[in-house]
């Protein structure tokens, strides 16, 4: 078994494209997360050894345990690729992502259009494993292509008997993207037809969502995406209510204009470049601004801040305005 899983019900970060990088997996951390995955990059990037790609897979010892997430449809470069990371940056495990349902992704055979040839699927997953034993390789999955297809206690029955040695589910189909609601009565059934852990994904929001699961889909650990996006919190406040079953409270409105502003302070000294820095973190901004008061409006000055000394108005304005006000 995965160290990480001994004795534990670990809460990982998921995987998502633009936003786990090496700051924000640092911070989740820091913040109680016990494992985190890189954003998914290519066989191809990979095997280009191109400096985007290097700088989607860079990490610091603080981040461990951390896997690298590929996509790819190919066994052989799946294989080389996944060599070429463990000689390239030596994470604690590869993961094979066949659960993206991005039209970008999904077009050229990877992420989830994996879902509908598993016999392709089982292909790249055992290629890779052979390539890099006894290297433990992970899987993410969907529980199916859409509403009709609903697969994911076979896919996990295949792919456990490739030698993967965990496997996250995501419990929506491809068709569904990120809408509707996830499925957690699959993740519980594909849990149950494994002996593998499953790490269940999909609508966890808060402690007790995360304690819900823990006590009743048999899963041995959950995985938190969009919620982290905008409460990276999340993950203390999740373990001390399974520690002791008290919910820690929120972080205050200054804490959190702290944690924008230090993210972004990090943001300005990895790109070197101000303006730039953060006019490719005002996604994150916004995503930050979910339930604080006023958060229309801070969106719409979000939508325009491009230095360090505009956020910081932007900070001492919200914080100085009355409740009754920012509303």
């Amino acid at each position: 078994m995965l160290p990480w899983f001994d004795g534990r019900f670990p809460l990982y970060l998921a995987p998502m494209a633009g936003v786990t990088d090496s700051i924000f997996r640092s911070f989740c951390k820091q913040q109680g997360a016990d494992v985190v995955v890189t954003e998914f990059v290519s066989a191809d990037g990979i095997l280009h050894r191109n400096q985007r790609t290097k700088e989607f897979i860079r990490f610091t010892p603080a981040e461990r345990p951390i896997g690298v997430q590929l996509f790819g449809a190919e066994p052989d470069r799946m294989a080389d690729a996944a060599a070429a990371v463990l000689d390239w940056v030596q994470p604690d495990f590869i993961d094979l992502n066949f659960g993206c349902p991005v039209n970008k992704v999904v077009c050229r055979n990877g992420g989830a259009a994996l879902l509908r040839d598993c016999p392709l699927l089982e292909r790249v997953a055992r290629t890779v494993v052979r390539r890099v034993a006894p290297f433990p390789v992970t899987a993410k999955i969907r529980i199916g292509w859409d509403a009709e297809t609903i697969n994911a206690p076979e896919t996990a029955r295949l792919l456990e008997g490739c030698g993967i040695r965990a496997l996250a589910v995501h419990g929506r189909t491809k068709a569904q993207g990120y809408s509707g609601e996830a499925d957690w009565e699959v993740i519980a059934r594909t849990a149950a037809a494994v002996r593998i852990p499953v790490i269940g994904n999909g609508d966890v929001a808060s402690p007790e969502d995360i304690a819900r699961r823990k006590a009743g889909a048999g899963v041995a650990g959950v995985m938190i995406g969009r919620a982290a996006m905008t409460s990276p919190w999340i993950f203390a406040r999740a373990r001390e209510h399974l520690r002791t079953g008290r919910i820690p409270p929120a972080p205050t409105l200054a804490e959190r204009w702290d944690w924008i502003q230090r993210h972004a302070r990090l943001q300005v000294e990895e790109w070197g470049d101000e303006h730039r820095a953060l006019h490719g973190m005002r996604s994150r901004f916004m995503a930050y601004s979910r339930g604080m008061p006023g958060g229309r409006h801070l969106r719409e000055r979000f939508a325009r801040v491009s230095t360090l000394p505009e956020l910081a108005e932007i900070a001492e304005e919200h914080l100085a305005q009355p409740p009754s006000l920012a509303a």
